[in-house]
């Protein structure tokens, strides 16, 4: 029994923390969280002295600081093991709960349009059409 909740910076990884958390209290279910660290999202400006090592450590510091929020918003698991790998999100998410063997894959989605999917793309949508395992989507409407 182990859950891995996938989450990043948004509002809406806070209802799959919330529901990864409580479907783990439910069943008595080890956790793990993963926020990928997307380097997409990385700004070098070498205008502005901004080395790609130093645009990592703040994202690696946001990607931390973000966990430990979830982890204290969401007590009462023993234990909570935390990844953030480099690359592109629904790839890594893949890729942790096949290493750390998750029986299940928690995580948000945006419920964009049809149109909006094929424009921008969907990691829910990838995760879910490549996961090994089952994948509980929360939508951001939620209560």
């Amino acid at each position: 029994k182990k859950i891995l909740i996938a989450v990043d910076y948004d509002a809406y990884a806070m209802k799959s923390a919330q529901t990864g958390f409580s479907l783990a209290h439910g069943i008595n279910a080890s956790v793990a969280i993963v926020y990928v660290i997307d380097r997409s999202k990385e700004v070098v400006s070498a205008d502005l002295g901004i080395t790609p090592d130093e645009s990592q450590s703040v994202l690696l510091r946001e990607a931390e600081r973000t966990i430990e929020q979830y982890i204290k918003l969401y007590d009462g698991v023993d234990e909570v093991l935390r990844f953030t790998p480099t690359g592109i999100p629904e790839e890594e998410i893949l890729n942790i709960a096949q290493q750390w063997g998750a029986d299940m894959i928690v995580m948000g989605t945006h419920a964009r349009s049809a149109i909006g999917r094929i424009l921008s793309g969907s990691k829910a949508e990838y995760v879910v059409r490549h996961a090994k395992v089952p994948v509980l989507l929360t939508p951001p409407h939620m209560q």
